[in-house]
C-alpha cells in the first residue's frame, strides 16, 4: 500500500492508551517496526507491541527520571537521557531492567540525542553547548564539540555524517570519521526572535532536512545546498511548546501536531497542505511518528494514540 493524499487523510485514531499520569515526552519505534517505547514525565517507560496494539510493559526511571529514549540496535535496549538529579546518559537492558553502562559527560541538560542507523555510536546535544560523541560499549566520551549555543542534531540515514542546527540560526554537516577538523558544510538561516530550534531530522532518503522549532512553523532545508524549501505554518502553537514533526518513511509527507490536538499533514514536494486529522488529545501533542515498517503512526500527549487508514488505496 503507497502512502497518497488521500490515504493520508483516511486516517483515523484506532486506538487510545491513557497509561500514563503525565506528559509523554518522547518514543521511539523499534526497528523493526513491531514495537513502539515511551518515557513520559511521570517517570516511566512503557512498551507497547504494534502488532496486536497493546501495551506489553512498565518500568520505572524515578531517581533519574526519563526523556530522549532512543532504541539501540540490540534487541531489548535503550538509551535515555535524565530529566532529575544529573544529565548522564543511561544504556538499559529492558528484558531485566538493568543498567548495562552509563554516559557521564554532559553538565547540563540533555536536549538531543541520535542513534547511528548503521552502528553503536550516538550523539547527544545538551544545553552545556556541547555535542558529543559516544560508543555504546565504552563509558567515555569518543569526541566533543564546543558550539555557540544550544545544539539539536542527528545522523543522516545512512550513519556516514551527521548534522548539527546551532543556537537556530545555523546548521553544521560533519563527518563523522574527521569531525574533530570541523564542519564540510554550514548553512546560515535567516534567523528567528520569536522562537528557537527544537529539532533536526532527516527525511529517510538523505535529501532532506527538517528544522522543527517551539514557535508556529517548519522548516524544510535542501540537506546538500543548504536552501530552505519550504516553510510550514498554519498550527497552533501558542505555548511555545516542544512540538515532534516527523516525515513519513517515504519522505514525502511532513506531519506535526498542534496543541489543540490536530496533526497537520503537507507535501514535501509541492509545500501544500494535504490533510488536517483530529486526534482528539487532551493536551498538545508532543510526540508524533510515523512507523518505520508498517501503515501506522502514533501521536502523544499524554495518551498515547495509534492510527491506521481507513481505505485501501
Amino acid at each position: 500500500m503507497k502512502l497518497t493524499d488521500n490515504v493520508l487523510r483516511s486516517f483515523r485514531v484506532a486506538k487510545v492508551f491513557r497509561e500514563n499520569s503525565d506528559k509523554i515526552n518522547c518514543f521511539d519505534f523499534s526497528p523493526t517496526g513491531e514495537t513502539v517505547i515511551s518515557s513520559s514525565d511521570d517517570d516511566s517507560i512503557v512498551l507497547y507491541d504494534c502488532q496486536e496494539g497493546k501495551p506489553k510493559r512498565t518500568l520505572y526511571s524515578k531517581k533519574y527520571g526519563v526523556d530522549l529514549i532512543r532504541y539501540t540496535h540490540a534487541a531489548n535496549t535503550v538509551v535515555y537521557s535524565s530529566n532529575k538529579i544529573d544529565d548522564t546518559i543511561r544504556y538499559l537492558s529492558l528484558h531485566d531492567n538493568k543498567y548495562i553502562r552509563y554516559f557521564p559527560g554532559h553538565s547540563k541538560r540533555v536536549v538531543a540525542l541520535s542513534m547511528s542507523p548503521v552502528d553503536d555510536t550516538f550523539i547527544s546535544g545538551s544545553l552545556d553547548k556541547t555535542i558529543r560523541l559516544w560508543d555504546l560499549r565504552s563509558p567515555n566520551c569518543q569526541g566533543l564539540m564546543h558550539l555557540q549555543g544550544k545544539p539539536v542534531c542527528s545522523f543522516d540515514p545512512e550513519g556516514l555524517i551527521f548534522a548539527a542546527g546551532v543556537n537556530s540560526e545555523m546548521v553544521k554537516l560533519y563527518d563523522l570519521r574527521s569531525f574533530d577538523k570541523g564542519p564540510f558544510a554550514t548553512f546560515k538561516m535567516q534567523y528567528d526572535r520569536t522562537c528557537e530550534w527544537t529539532a533536526l531530522k532527516f527525511s529517510n532518503d538523505g535529501k532532506l532536512i527538517l528544522m522543527s522549532t517551539n514557535g508556529g512553523f517548519l522548516r524544510l532545508v535542501d540537506a546538500f545546498k543548504g536552501a530552505v524549501m519550504h516553510t510550514f505554518g498554519g498550527y497552533n502553537n501558542s505555548k511555545a511548546v516542544t512540538l515532534e514533526a516527523t516525515f513519513t518513511p517515504d519522505s514525502q509527507f511532513i506531519m506535526i501536531g498542534s496543541e489543540d490536538g490536530k496533526i497537520h499533514v503537507w507535501n514535501c514536494e509541492s509545500g501544500m497542505k494535504v490533510a488536517v486529522l483530529d486526534g482528539k488529545h487532551t493536551g498538545p501533542i508532543t510526540c508524533l511518528q510515523f512507523n518505520p515498517k508498517f501503515m501506522t503512526f502514533t501521536s502523544a500527549c499524554s495518551n498515547m494514540a495509534f492510527w491506521l487508514p481507513t481505505i485501501d488505496d
